[in-house]
């Protein structure tokens, strides 16, 4: 949480191949299959990936969470 975020997708997305990206939102699911908007999505989950820890950085921040809730 500690993170400065500067994109916070309100919904869940998965990409498949770069061929499609389907989207969960709150009522429905969309497939997108336009080349652009896949790359929006690709795009976003590029700049999430930089955000994201990964690794022994990763679990040392789980056990850390476990450690404060245990």
């Amino acid at each position: 949480m500690a993170t400065e975020r500067i994109m916070w997708p309100v919904e869940g997305f998965w990409i498949y191949d770069y061929s499609q990206v389907i989207v969960e939102l709150a009522t429905a699911q969309v497939t997108v299959k336009q080349p652009s908007e896949i790359e929006t999505y690709a795009r976003m989950f590029a700049e999430l990936v930089k955000l994201a820890c990964h690794g022994q950085p990763a679990r040392a921040l789980i056990a850390e969470a476990i450690a404060v809730l245990g």
